[in-house]
């Protein structure tokens, strides 16, 4: 890719974007993802669980998207967070520590009075990339 071409990401191995929107953008050498919720990519339904059930299905999603992407976590450089509940911030960052290990990236974390199909998490973030 070259210049300021923007190219539009897709994977089965997340979920479909559900509304006017892509699950990513590449442009300018970052990659730019959509907020991933926990969906499974193979039922398109929520996870059943808790904030850490919640939170290991959208990382995989997002995992999923930033590879065809041709990217990975430890090419993120922010991410934004949001929990409908900021009481689950710990059991959150448990398994958000275990996805970007020791090169964390910027991140904001916010609490929201509801997200998309009622569910707990969602995480959105900006990567480099170069595919």
């Amino acid at each position: 890719m070259t210049g300021s071409a923007k190219q539009i990401v897709s994977t089965a191995d997340a979920p479909a974007a559900i509304g006017p929107y892509s699950q990513a953008v590449k442009a300018n050498g970052f990659v730019f993802t959509a907020g991933q919720i926990p969906l499974d990519p193979v039922t398109g339904q929520v996870v059943e669980g808790d904030v850490t059930a919640q939170t290991e299905r959208v990382l995989q999603n997002l995992k999923a998207v930033l590879a065809e992407a041709g990217s990975s976590f430890d090419q993120v450089v922010k991410t934004t967070c949001f929990l409908t509940d900021l009481g689950n911030f710990a059991a959150f960052n448990e398994v958000y520590a275990a996805y970007f290990g020791a090169g964390v990236p910027a991140r904001s974390t916010v609490e929201v009075s509801a997200l998309p199909r009622g569910v707990l998490v969602e995480v959105e973030c900006i990567a480099l990339t170069t595919a």
